[in-house]
């Protein structure tokens, strides 16, 4: 006996959310560390990277150059859903955004989150503020099934594929790079409950592999903790350092933890990392994120038909589809 796959009524696009100008900054900056004993220096510190860029993160616009692309592939190919968009952090925020789902009389929606991995940070906690907002919105918030990690759906292993291709025609380097793909870190605690580094190592091989590149390595950025806490390493900087010990002049880095090229990617990478690659005499270039890559988006429209058209999930690499259901105890 089959089962009538539910009947959706729109997408909502959940994403971490970003300043848009130098009076979003500090506030901004007090909603991603609330509850966190991170020190007020620190959030000042990190202000200063966004005022380098005048304040403005490209995450929002990225998320806006991405819902159009993925509504231009639903009003295309189907289901042709309307798009919705909340953060966890800044404007639009998940309640106001699921207070006008319900204002539109929308019942049954899903979920897509901008990232391709599991941990807490990166599903368990977005599932959370799903929760949260449905909860303050009240009896009329539509029910939200959020759609599964996707680290190794093929589509998203060859829009990381293309991207690095083209950073490698940049080079003007004939011999081999090292390949360095980057994530964000974190703390090792929270990384002996969940998949994560499982999932970002199987990513990396696997584009490795169909790139026919031997030679690659897993370094992690971002970090924000305090010094005495361990988190997951090593950092892209010291990864850096230690090629150009043993020899290595050519590095292609690929932030592979990452869908778009936010503020993290640009700074971390672009920034500081470049820095540290003058310094030590090494040429880097740096691959572009999934972002809105066509392969990209079609697969947001095939995590959607697994939902409403009963399609197979589809993964490479020995370790299959994510399930669409996370255990209670999930990346705790």
């Amino acid at each position: 006996m089959t089962t009538t796959p539910p009947t959706y009524e729109a997408l909502l696009i959940v994403s971490f959310g970003g300043p848009e100008g130098m009076d979003d900054v500090i506030p901004f900056l007090e909603n991603v560390l609330r509850g966190r004993n991170v020190p007020r220096e620190r959030l000042l510190q990190v202000a200063h990277h966004y005022e380098m860029f005048d304040g403005i993160s490209p995450i929002n616009q990225q998320n806006r150059d991405l819902i159009s692309a993925l509504k231009l592939e639903l009003e295309t190919n189907g289901p042709n859903l309307p798009i919705y968009w909340g953060n966890r952090n800044w404007h639009p925020l998940l309640p106001d955004t699921i207070q006008q789902m319900a204002n539109d009389g929308i019942k049954h929606a899903l979920a897509f989150v901008t990232s391709a991995y599991s941990s807490y940070s990166s599903c368990r906690q977005y599932r959370q503020n799903i929760s949260d907002a449905q909860m303050a919105v009240g009896s009329l918030a539509p029910s939200i099934d959020k759609l599964r990690a996707f680290h190794n759906h093929p589509l998203f292993i060859e829009a990381n594929v293309e991207q690095i291709r083209v950073a490698l025609s940049q080079r003007g380097q004939s011999s081999t790079p090292n390949l360095v793909f980057t994530a964000h870190s974190i703390p090792l605690s929270m990384a002996d409950n969940c998949e994560y580094a499982a999932q970002l190592n199987e990513t990396g091989r696997l584009i490795a592999e169909q790139l026919g590149i031997a030679n690659w390595h897993l370094a992690f950025q971002s970090r924000s903790g305090p010094p005495a806490q361990p988190w997951l390493g090593p950092d892209i900087c010291d990864q850096l350092r230690e090629l150009r010990t043993v020899g290595v002049t050519d590095a292609v880095v690929a932030p592979i933890g990452f869908v778009s090229d936010h503020m993290e990617v640009i700074y971390d990478l672009d920034v500081e990392a470049q820095k540290v690659a003058k310094e030590i005499g090494m040429n880097m270039v740096r691959a572009s994120t999934a972002g809105t890559h066509h392969a990209f988006v079609k697969m947001i429209r095939e995590l959607i038909l697994e939902k409403t058209a009963g399609s197979e999930p589809r993964a490479l690499g020995s370790r299959g589809p994510r399930n669409d259901v996370c255990p209670v105890d999930c990346c705790l």
